[in-house]
């Protein structure tokens, strides 16, 4: 059966910090965009959907791809051989997974990193769901006072959705 997840409060960006996740809950939807100078290709849905499939959660993906706008205007007949060719994947080294053993539980209930797809990038989520763990790093410039890195949890408490407190400042006064 499809859960439903449950939202948690919209958060307001925190100044100078860069925010990823690991980790995403059941129901999580994410949506890509074309890097500037690409479109995508017509038809072509950009959201993916965290979603279970036994034994443990995954992406649904679909069939996306961002072409290249100079592509797209050509006429020369010529251009639409590339069309047939998929694109090189410059095959991007996957940063090394610092990843809590995650018990059975989390991989049922939780999706990993989405794929990198090419020219593209994923648009910060503006909606989290009960459960998501986030992890804020100062940008470089802006760590000149510890701690700083930090993660918030969205959680529910006595039937209140609730992010933890972010015990971090990125300021870049010295």
């Amino acid at each position: 059966g499809f859960l439903f997840a449950e939202k948690c409060p919209l958060l307001s960006r925190t100044e100078f910090a860069d925010v990823t996740a690991e980790m995403y809950p059941l129901g999580t939807k994410l949506y890509y965009e074309c890097d500037s100078g690409y479109t995508r290709r017509s038809g072509h849905y950009m959201g993916i959907w965290c979603q279970s499939t036994e034994p443990v959660a995954s992406w649904m993906y679909k069939e996306f791809e961002c072409i290249d706008e100079k592509t797209l205007l050509s006429t020369a007949p010529a251009m639409e051989l590339d069309f047939t060719q998929k694109p090189e994947r410059k095959t991007q080294s996957p940063a090394p997974q610092k990843r809590e053993n995650l018990s059975e539980f989390d991989q049922k209930n939780f999706c990993g990193p989405p794929k990198t797809i090419p020219h593209a990038s994923l648009i910060l989520n503006k909606y989290y769901y009960v459960g998501q763990v986030l992890h804020f790093k100062c940008q470089s410039g802006y760590d000149k006072r510890p701690p700083t890195s930090g993660t918030r949890r969205c959680k529910k408490v006595n039937g209140k959705i609730i992010w933890t407190h972010l015990d971090m400042r990125c300021t870049n006064d010295s």
